[in-house]
């Protein structure tokens, strides 16, 4: 049978490192026009208590998302050794286009996939580039339809990227800002023919929007002043995701592994979208319980929260790349290893992915 894996990684982390002692000086807000009365000191204390981020990467002035998902998606062709004329899909997970330093307005004309395509200098007219948006999981939503792609016979070798640039479009007058990072991960996917399942032999995903839709909206800032005017910023009803990423993201998981036939304890690493580190604590612990099991491994879920924040698509594929590439401490995914990939986000969608490395 043909299969679809990961045979090479790549991503782009931003060089401005802000950590959180860098927001002391920001005018915070609890609602639109009613200042935050606590401290920004203790509001920084609880921050990272419940979400675990010291710090967090933005980009330079200079670059958009497009310019950092071309740097990860070069990476990731070379470690794949491929010809990139090669490519049949460049297939672009992101949410808010190409936004300057100097103009907060969302770009997606042409497609951002195109733009890499024409940054990489690809020539192909039969590398398909179209973009995804999709939230937090629109990278591993952007693999699963690769999956596809590849296990029907439409193609050989897929370009999957995920990229945003949450710092232009977080309110600063919002403590959520604190949450938000930027970044680049891009994956290559390719066919190969087993006798045994390998690669990504099973996924699930939902979307809940009667309900949970607008959990995260754009709207307009907490206080309209010379910076924010009347841009548009990323909203959060932190509280209620939650509660609905504890109640729904183990339940994903679990019914993708149930459809790959692998328990649980046959995985080697659970990666799931870091937006909150206590939540994915909450997520692992809740998905083990689902099988009788009281404590999760220790060394199961690796974390890059605490240093990159939540750089929303690009969580995922950064993460693997840093582990693939033995650049995450402590952790490492050997061949024969299978792994879970888990990701929750704006519409509300989740996702996930059970992943096993060829031998």
């Amino acid at each position: 049978m043909i299969y679809s894996i990961i045979t090479g990684t790549g991503s782009y982390i931003p060089t401005k490192s802000v950590k959180n002692e860098d927001f002391l000086a920001h005018e915070f807000y609890d609602t639109y026009d009613k200042p935050l009365e606590k401290p920004n000191k203790e509001v920084i204390d609880k921050f990272l208590e419940i979400t675990t981020i010291a710090e967090r990467r933005h980009v330079t002035d200079d670059l958009v998302t497009s310019d950092i998902a071309h740097f990860a998606a070069e990476e990731a062709i070379k470690s794949a050794g491929i010809d990139k004329e090669d490519l049949d899909y460049i297939i672009f997970a992101h949410n808010f286009g190409d936004v300057k330093s100097d103009n907060r307005r969302t770009d997606i004309v042409p497609a951002l996939a195109s733009r890499v395509k024409y940054k990489l200098g690809i020539a192909s007219p039969d590398a398909v580039a179209y973009d995804l948006p999709f939230g937090c999981p629109g990278w591993l939503q952007a693999v699963i339809q690769a999956d596809y792609f590849i296990r029907s016979g439409d193609a050989k070798k897929i370009l999957v990227i995920g990229a945003d640039v949450l710092s232009r479009i977080s309110d600063p007058h919002d403590r959520d800002s604190m949450l938000y990072a930027d970044g680049a991960g891009a994956v290559i996917m390719e066919a190969t023919e087993s006798d045994t399942p390998v690669g990504f032999i099973a996924h699930k995903t939902r979307s809940d929007t009667q309900v949970y839709l607008n959990m995260l909206h754009m709207g307009k800032s907490f206080k309209v002043d010379e910076v924010t005017g009347d841009n548009l910023y990323l909203k959060m009803n932190g509280r209620r995701l939650y509660q609905y990423a504890l109640d729904t993201v183990p339940l994903a998981i679990k019914a993708a592994l149930d459809k790959s036939g692998v328990h649980i304890e046959d995985v080697s690493k659970v990666l799931i979208h870091q937006a909150n580190g206590k939540m994915d604590d909450a997520i692992l612990k809740r998905l083990y319980a689902l099988y009788g099991i009281p404590e999760a491994p220790a060394d199961v879920m690796p974390m890059s929260i605490s240093w990159l924040g939540n750089s929303s698509v690009a969580t995922l594929p950064t993460l693997f790349d840093l582990i693939m590439k033995e650049n995450l401490h402590n952790h490492e995914i050997n061949p024969g290893d299978t792994i879970v990939f888990a990701s929750v986000g704006a519409g509300m969608n989740i996702n996930a992915a059970v992943y096993t490395l060829q031998l």
